[in-house]
């Protein structure tokens, strides 16, 4: 009766890590999302990219795609110019951001530099 106690217990803790791993691995597949503000110095439509001055001066390229939800402006990204104001919410993936939505939130900020 110990020998087939033991065989459960075993098989029960191998079931249980088994479950964390892939948990664990469920968990980082995720994508986490970011979010920034500022004015855009550039917009290349053609490739569907954008450069984003943020607040702190950093500097962002982010793409867009079909997938890309758009508020304040029309036509996915068509709206947009250089020194329109935005938000972006975006994902990166080794090293490449891609919008996941995009608020425009003002036109014609003049200290686009």
């Amino acid at each position: 009766m110990q020998v087939r106690n033991r065989r459960s217990v075993v098989f029960c803790l191998f079931a249980f890590a088994a479950l964390a791993v892939l948990t664990n691995a469920s968990a980082q597949d995720k994508d986490v999302v970011h979010i920034v503000s500022g004015v855009v110095k550039h917009v290349d439509k053609d490739s569907k990219k954008v450069i984003v001055k943020a607040d702190d001066g950093t500097e962002h390229t982010i793409k867009w795609t079909g997938k890309t939800t758009w508020h304040g402006t029309k036509d996915a990204g068509q709206g947009i110019k250089e020194g329109s104001k935005l938000t972006v919410h975006y994902t990166e993936k080794a090293g490449e951001k891609t919008a996941v939505g995009v608020e425009d939130v003002g036109k014609d900020i003049k200290n686009a530099q």
